[in-house]
Formats: C-alpha cells, structure tokens, sequence
C-alpha cells in the first residue's frame, strides 16, 4: 500500500474553486486562471492548490499524458518499470517548475505519454478502461507513487501551498488550454499532502470541490463495486470517479448523472407528473449508491466541456458569467469579475442544477 507524506496539521478555509471555458476553442495562458483564484485569497488555507487544464498538449493529443508523484527515487524506479510491462510510453521527462519561496517539500513530479494496446485475453476492455486500470494500480500498489492525472490533451498540476503560488511553482502562465479550472484550499477531512490536493481527477475528467461529502463511505464502497478504488483518503476522490462510472461507463446523460449524485427529495418527486416521477424513482432506485450527502459545489472538467453543480439544498455558493464565448464558474462573484470585469450575463443556478458549457460544433482544439 503507498504510503503519504502528511503535515502534522489541519487548519480549517472556506474554499475556493473557480473554472473558464472558452467555448470556441481558443486557448488562453494559464496567468488568467491564476489571478480568478488569487482573488479569493482569504478562502484558502496554504495547505493545498491545483489547476486542471483541457488543451495543452495539441501535439500529443493521442497519448494519455500521465503526471505522476514520487516520494522517493524507488517509487520512480517502480513505477517506470510497470509502465514498460504495460503500456507504450512515447516521453518521459520532469514536469517543468521554478523555484518559489512559498513551495517546499515538492516530490519528484515526472510526466508520461502512454498509449495501451488492447489486452486479448479481455477483449471487453478498452483503451480507456485500461489506463483507468493502471492508475488505480500505480496509486494502491506501488509505495511513494500517485498518478495526479492521466487524460488526454490536458493535465493536473497541485500541491501544498495557496493555488496562486502553485500555479507560478508550476509555470502555469507558459500553458495555453481552452478550459482552466482551480482549487484552494485543502480537502476538510485530511491533512495536508502533495497527492491530495485538489483537483481529483481520472482519465479526462478532474474535479474541484466546496463542501464535504459525508456520504463518503457508501460512495466508496459502490464504486469498489466497479472497480474504482478510493485511495487518496479524502471525500472528493468519489465525486470523480462517479462522473466517469455514470458517464462514461454507463453512457448517462448529464442530467440524468447528476440527478443520481444529487437527486430530487422525495417529497419533490411526488409532486412531479407520472413520466417524471417514474424516471426520478428509477434512479433512485438504480442508482441509491452514487448519492452524494453534505454540502457541495464543484466544477468538473472533461474533454470539450465544463461542468458546475451543487448539492440538492446548495449549502455552498456558486456563481456563473457568461461573456462571449467563455463561460465563468466561481465560488464568488469578485472572482469572475477579476479577470472579467464586464461579463454579459451573471447569475446563481438553482441547487442540483447542472451547468454545461461545452465547445462549439465542429471545433477541434489544436
């Protein structure tokens, strides 16, 4: 089992999560995203900070970009050697950082770009069920070792300390992608390590969370059902693995995923016609497992588009702008308006809600 670097602390923030998307297609430098969440400061706590970005590797957007953690040189070690018998790895090298005065204790950060030809003895799985399969593997079996992102086109990049400070430790403004979402803070009910920082993510989705999912458990041990294993010891690992279990592997539309993650009360749900009543009881009733209880406000990135949703009361706040062709989610109006002063529209989704922007018809991302 891989072991955790830990501070020997927690100190409670509010948190903060912001994402931009530009719908067209255009990619923007990563110094946008870092000044939407430095706004929000004082939510932040220096113990944890993380971006996803959708768009920057254009020229290997074929290949699973696979960023990795190692605490020590053997877990490395390790590691290249499990890639070697599974997959076909194309680029090896560092994930490129600076030195900052505010950023300590980094682990070894090395980046692959994989490809994994189909197993003949399980000709059911895919290219992606592979990959999903070596991440899971890397992250419970090899000690010291954490796969922090491994999608296509897009990447991870987190750690201890405030988001604004890890975005310039990892040279965000020399990235450019079409969708850019951010975390502050650290997760509520662990201390502070590189791996567990936000955001949480599995092949191309990546998650940011407000809240604290206290239904944890139970959504842990329904997607072991499945084959995810949960073991980056905080709530909001579920909430990604869920979008690809009810997405991807179960092909539910967006409404339909989100209604099973926060559903109707049941009292909401007698009051709606026969159709809908019927639709709203049978994922409860498939779909009981995915629940996710407490307060909650996320955005979640995948391949062409950026998701924000709350929890069925909204016990956490979001906020959406639009602005020509780019699509504003934040914990806090100020945010949004930092890095767009004068948005078209803006406004507050209603709780369970979803919030979908995605690429325009016929763009491809290059």
């Amino acid at each position: 089992m891989a072991t955790r670097r830990l501070l020997p602390f927690k100190d409670m923030g509010g948190c903060s999560i912001t994402g931009i998307m530009d719908e067209s297609g255009r990619r923007f430098a990563g110094d946008t995203i870092i000044r939407s969440i430095r706004n929000m400061h004082e939510r932040s706590n220096g113990l944890g900070g993380g971006f996803a970005a959708y768009g920057i590797y254009p020229e290997r957007d074929e290949q699973y970009a696979m960023h990795l953690m190692f605490d020590t040189h053997q877990a490395k070690r390790d590691t290249e050697a499990l890639l070697d018998q599974r997959a076909t790895v194309h680029l090896a090298e560092p994930i490129p950082t600076r030195a900052h005065p505010a950023i300590s204790g980094e682990p070894i950060l090395h980046r692959y770009f994989v490809n994994i030809e189909a197993d003949r003895g399980r000709p059911h799985l895919g290219e992606d069920d592979l990959v999903v399969e070596l991440h899971m593997q890397i992250n419970a079996e090899v000690e010291d070792a954490f796969v922090f992102s491994a999608g296509k086109n897009m990447g991870c990049f987190k750690g201890v300390g405030y988001p604004e400070d890890i975005g310039e430790f990892f040279r965000l403004e020399e990235y450019d992608a079409y969708i850019w979402i951010a975390h502050g803070r650290f997760p509520t009910n662990t201390t502070g390590w590189w791996g567990g920082a936000h955001p949480f993510s599995l092949l191309d989705w990546a998650i940011v969370h407000n809240g604290e999912i206290s239904s944890y458990g139970i959504n842990k041990r329904y997607l072991r059902n499945f084959g995810y294993e949960c073991t980056l010891q905080t709530d909001t690992e579920v909430i990604a693995y869920m979008f690809d279990l009810l997405m991807r592997k179960h092909g539910l539309p967006l409404e339909l995923a989100c209604s099973a993650m926060a559903p109707p009360f049941w009292n909401e749900i007698e009051r709606m016609d026969e159709v809908e009543q019927a639709q709203a009881r049978a994922i409860r009733a498939v779909y009981g497992g995915a629940l996710l209880n407490g307060p909650f406000a996320v955005v979640v990135g995948s391949t062409g588009r950026m998701i924000g949703f709350s929890d069925r009361t909204k016990l956490r706040p979001q906020v959406c702008a639009r602005s020509g062709d780019r699509l504003y989610i934040s914990s806090e109006e100020a945010a949004i308006r930092t890095v767009c002063p004068d948005p078209d529209v803006v406004w507050h989704p209603e709780a369970g809600e979803p919030v979908l922007g995605e690429l325009q018809a016929g763009v491809k991302v290059n």
